[in-house]
């Protein structure tokens, strides 16, 4: 009878570590991106909807944080609230007012397992007006930008020109041949002509020194 007794005691505790190790948590949605000022419902689901449980939340600033520094949710008056569904206590997240401080991502928790996680962003409302004033101030940026780019390449080119007909003007050719300039042709003391014309007379003639 006690091996009997042990024995369906050993199978009971079997059944309970599988079903354990089998629960499985969910959280829908996964991603929210609501405006500012609107409620927000986050529902943390378990695989085991018949069991008794309690649904502890946490927040996070991204999906990699730490379990250690997921910070605890707490009910707070007239901003978190907590309902029940079924047999699950805290089943449901509500968030109202929403404000930009409270983007993150959000975790349950459920008899230590974890929730995959849900995401939360919450944008403030944009205006026509704004949107279409900042579109016109890209257009406008972009376009100013352009005519920069176009002033400076124009600058560089009308540099190198410059620089370019400088050095041509450096090398450029003498307008007048000054090759025999500074030459100076010596005379024996009289004309030149006149020396060459009494050297150039014939040999039947006699020399003036004779």
């Amino acid at each position: 009878m006690r091996w009997i007794l042990a024995g369906c005691c050993g199978l009971a505790l079997i059944s309970l570590s599988v079903c354990s190790v089998a629960l499985q948590i969910s959280q829908k949605p996964r991603f929210y991106g609501v405006k500012i000022n609107r409620a927000v419902y986050i529902y943390c689901k378990s695989s085991d909807q018949g069991q008794k449980s309690e649904v502890h939340w946490y927040k996070a600033d991204k999906y990699d944080v730490s379990v250690e520094k997921r910070e605890r949710i707490v009910e707070e008056e007239k901003k978190i609230q907590f309902q029940r569904k079924g047999m699950i206590t805290n089943a449901f997240l509500i968030i109202l007012k929403l404000k930009k401080e409270d983007s993150g991502v959000y975790f349950c928790k459920i008899n230590g397992t974890w929730g995959p996680g849900t995401e939360l962003q919450a944008v403030r409302p944009i205006k026509h007006e704004e949107a279409l004033y900042r579109s016109q101030m890209k257009d406008g940026l972009m376009v100013l930008q352009g005519l920069m780019l176009a002033v400076c390449i124009t600058a560089l080119l009308l540099r190198r020109r410059t620089l370019l007909e400088q050095k041509d003007s450096i090398y450029e050719e003498p307008e007048t041949d000054h090759i025999y300039e500074g030459l100076a042709i010596e005379t024996c003391g009289g004309g030149l002509y006149e020396e060459l014309a009494v050297y150039s007379q014939a040999d039947g003639t006699e020399a003036p020194w004779e």
